[in-house]
């Protein structure tokens, strides 16, 4: 594979100082600003207020988007970017278990170069639609790390194990996955773990990476409860997805003791750095017992409704604490629609929400798409948030409401940004930027 080019439109490293001024400023980590602006040093974001505040005595280059809103940019907490050619391929099943027959058959037939263009293909659609962080599930990790040089977005790579096909031993997979992310570093990417779901990995493997994770200090994902086959194959030892995995030969003693989520406990692999990908079926206690782990679960809203399941607990784990964050999954379970393109976008995932909760306060909804999922992948304070020391990572969309109106605003945004910045450099240049004099 031929090494990828970084985006021509990253520029070059700021030299100076600058103070971005915006209508509205939405800093997540306290109230929307009025005529806020936020000073910007290097890839760090160095000061947050009032344009009349922070221009006083500003020496460093001055920026006036004019009427726009100026947020953090979002974090997709889940993802499988090399998915990303598979939009539309699929149409949605009568049960999970003929959806992942489906796209078992439609991966078995994409080659090296098919996986490397469509995941650069959605990190481009991510780039251009106000993400700036995603925790990406790596089927092939072997695209790692030409492919993060080829996108100016900061990711979090989970190298996916599975095993159960394959029979290897647990030890040996986790070790070759270990030595993978031993190897690989990188200024703006890092690595973590995911044993895809408990379904389609072996206890042992859950076990093992769980406690490998814990002790090198790596993030965790993993799909689980995602569908009622799920639930039923675990909490009662039967059914479609019970029968399938048996046929495979799975070893079904660890089924018919409880639910998905006390599976995983009695594996040890609920704790802080877990994010628990879907968690549509809940048995009881399992919402503390998340809770009590703090154990943070991602939810895709869209996905959620390609495969009609029942209503996600929202109330249910919100009440407990559990940190619940936004993403947007695959375009492989996106429904296809005739009126826009099919693409990956925490916009469409927030208003999928929000729609469908009418109830749910739109800051909550935003908090959701920035600061939670950078707690969830472990950037608390680093990104999802416009707060001195944090990276100079934002977005900016058209706007000439004021600050009580921001949150609807930006939940239900549709269409372009008009700027986007990560590390401190523009990745969706202003159009249009009054350059005015600090003294204005």
């Amino acid at each position: 594979m031929p090494r990828p080019q970084p985006p021509d439109s990253i520029a070059p490293a700021r030299a100076t100082s600058l103070l971005l001024r915006a209508r509205v400023l939405i800093p997540i980590a306290r109230p929307p600003i009025d005529d806020g602006a936020v000073v910007i040093a290097g890839n760090r974001i160095r000061a947050v207020g009032r344009w009349k505040d922070l221009s006083r005595g500003h020496s460093g280059e001055v920026a006036d988007l004019g009427e726009a809103i100026v947020l953090p940019g979002l974090v997709n907490a889940h993802c499988h970017l090399d998915y990303t050619a598979m939009a539309g391929e699929l149409a949605p099943p009568k049960k999970f278990t003929d959806w992942l027959k489906l796209i078992t058959t439609c991966k078995s037939g994409l080659t090296y170069s098919d996986f490397a263009q469509s995941w650069l293909t959605g990190a481009r659609m991510l780039a251009r639609t106000g993400t700036t962080t995603v925790g990406d599930v790596e089927m092939v990790p072997e695209l790692l790390p030409e492919v993060w040089t080829a996108t100016p977005l900061r990711v979090i790579s989970f190298v996916e194990m599975t095993g159960i096909k394959s029979r290897r031993p647990a030890a040996e997979i986790l070790r070759e996955a270990m030595e993978f992310v031993r190897l690989l570093t990188h200024e703006r990417c890092r690595l973590g773990l995911s044993p895809h779901a408990p379904y389609s990995t072996a206890p042992e493997l859950l076990h093992l990476t769980a406690r490998a994770s814990r002790q090198h200090r790596l993030r965790m994902v993993t799909h689980v409860a995602e569908s009622d086959q799920e639930f039923d194959m675990f909490m009662h030892g039967r059914g479609e997805m019970f029968d399938w995995m048996a046929r495979s030969k799975r070893d079904m003693s660890d089924c018919g003791l409880g639910s998905p989520v006390q599976h995983l406990e009695r594996q040890g692999a609920l704790s802080p750095n877990l994010l628990a990908v879907h968690v549509n079926y809940l048995g009881a206690g399992d919402a503390a017992l998340l809770g009590r782990r703090k154990v943070h679960v991602v939810h895709c809203p869209r996905s959620h409704a390609y495969f009609k399941h029942r209503a996600f607990p929202f109330e249910e784990l919100s009440k407990v604490g559990v940190n619940i964050c936004l993403g947007t999954d695959s375009l492989a379970s996106v429904l296809k629609s005739k009126k826009q393109a099919m693409e990956l976008n925490l916009f469409d995932e927030m208003r999928e929400l929000a729609n469908r909760r009418p109830s749910l306060p739109p800051q909550t909804i935003l908090r959701m798409a920035t600061i939670n999922g950078a707690n969830a992948l472990g950037l608390r304070r680093e990104v999802g948030e416009l707060s001195p020391n944090a990276f100079a990572d934002l977005i900016a969309i058209a706007c000439k409401g004021n600050a009580a109106e921001s949150f609807e605003h930006v939940v239900h945004h549709s269409g372009s940004l008009s700027a986007s910045m990560i590390d401190g450099q523009w990745i969706i240049a202003p159009e249009s930027v009054e350059t005015a004099s600090s003294a204005g």
